[in-house]
């Protein structure tokens, strides 16, 4: 029996090393010259020239970023009141950073065992979304598994229900399992409710959507957006090189698919976000080099709003479990990658901070890093949760008012495309949306329900 890859089996033909210095990097980030992928390497490291993180370089790297998001933004920071809506667990990709999905087989009518995962139907999203409009959101961010039984629309059913081999494209019709979870055209369109803003469809959802066909993904993207999508989250990136995803997601869709994917939602009039997945078993070549795929893909589309790094949270994951990797990223390295997705993209207006992924408090130390965004209500979240985080679910109006205060930037409830925004006066309470179609700025939740929802975060 072959030994499973371990940490110490993992070697790249990309490495974090250079022919640039630490300083010559720094001072084109300062001067505002446009970055190479070997100045990002220098200054996410610190400089190649010897290990580990030089603490008074790296603050020289935050106050760069800091002084340039200054320049970009200014002094505020915006969040935005969202629910998460995530529609089914059930997976059968494998991917080896996630703890979020529930084997697929399991959700069968005749599977021995109860799956420990959920699926909801079509009118199940429209009653959790219809209940958080009532209260004031105007955002629903949706990222699900990818289940078997999903298909794009009716007319999707009908190839892969006639497919001559529906196995070797992932289908089974719903009759197998115990909850249908429709299409994602009458999920989205379902979820579409009283103006809402849906944000979903995934470049690897998106993938799914087409399977079985010849369509494209602009002709995927298009019926996505008829059906009620607005934009598109930029998640299913983690790490855009090869030989990375070879090892932490080697059934998911490629860095060239991603990128294909991205430019086709955005040929369609679909904005959307960019992401990174970072600390795991990748190094600040390959983070580098992903920065750049996300600039020149901005570069072409002008449509990616901001840039969200997702710090891998490992406790929970196959990666850990299997002993290929150790840990997660150090709170070093999360400071350096906010700061130099800050000075690298010159072309993306905001880069937001994760209290999901950091905490409230490393999350505000991100606000001076370089960062400007500070995430939404959420409402709920399951992703990072199943992964082993444990900062939480909710955060009110009144809690980003009392923490952007605190660090004297200005609090600013904003839309999901930027282009509304409400500065909120700290003096002013009670805090709560405004923006939403049934917002009238009552808190989202009483204290009740926030005491009910809350969860302690780890020492």
């Amino acid at each position: 029996m072959e030994r499973p890859v371990t940490e110490a089996d993992l070697t790249f033909d990309h490495v974090p090393e250079t022919d640039q210095s630490f300083e010559n990097a720094l001072a084109k980030a300062r001067d505002g010259d446009r970055l190479a992928v070997d100045d990002a390497i220098e200054l996410l490291t610190t400089g190649t020239e010897s290990e580990g993180i030089d603490r008074r370089r790296k603050e020289r790297v935050l106050e760069a970023a800091d002084r340039r998001r200054a320049e970009m933004v200014g002094e505020e920071v915006t969040f935005v009141a969202n629910l998460n809506n995530n529609v089914t667990t059930a997976c059968n990709v494998g991917c080896l950073f996630c703890n979020f999905k529930d084997a697929a087989h399991t959700f069968e009518s005749d599977a021995e065992s109860e799956t420990a995962g959920f699926t909801k139907t079509p009118a199940e999203s429209r009653e959790i979304v219809a209940d958080a409009v009532e209260r004031g959101i105007y955002e629903v961010t949706s990222v699900s598994g990818l289940h078997p039984a999903f298909a794009l629309d009716e007319e999707h059913r009908e190839i892969l229900d006639d497919h001559p081999n529906p196995k070797a494209v992932n289908y089974k019709p719903p009759a197998v399992y115990e909850t249908d979870p429709g299409t994602y055209a009458a999920q989205l369109s379902a979820m579409s409710v009283d103006g809402v803003h849906v944000h979903s469809m995934t470049p690897e959802e998106a993938y799914h959507a087409r399977r079985g066909t010849d369509w494209s993904y602009e002709e995927v993207y298009r019926r996505l957006k008829d059906a009620g999508l607005d934009t598109v989250p930029g998640t299913a990136a983690e790490i855009l090189v090869e030989e990375v995803r070879e090892v932490i997601c080697p059934g998911k869709i490629s860095t060239e698919g991603w990128l294909e994917a991205m430019e086709a939602a955005a040929n369609v009039g679909l904005g959307m976000t960019a992401t990174i997945m970072y600390g795991h078993v990748e190094n600040e070549a390959h983070r580098a080099m992903h920065l750049k795929r996300v600039r020149d893909l901005q570069d072409r589309t002008g449509t990616i709003t901001e840039f969200v790094p997702l710090s891998f949270v490992h406790q929970n994951t196959p990666l850990f479990e299997h002993d290929v990797v150790s840990g997660g990223p150090s709170i070093d390295e999360d400071e350096l990658l906010i700061a130099v997705s800050r000075l690298f993209l010159d072309n993306v207006e905001h880069i937001q901070s994760s209290w999901v992924k950091y905490g409230d408090e490393q999350g505000l130390k991100m606000l001076s890093c370089g960062a400007d965004d500070y995430m939404g209500t959420i409402l709920s979240e399951e992703i990072t949760k199943r992964a082993g985080g444990g900062y939480g679910e909710f955060r009110s109006f009144e809690d980003y008012v009392e923490m952007i205060s605190s660090i004297g930037r200005v609090p600013v409830e904003r839309s999901t495309d930027y282009e509304t925004r409400r500065v909120i006066d700290p003096d002013e309470p009670p805090f709560g949306p405004r923006l939403g179609p049934n917002a009238d700025g009552t808190p989202l939740l009483t204290r009740e329900e926030r005491d009910a929802r809350a969860v302690p975060a780890d020492d």
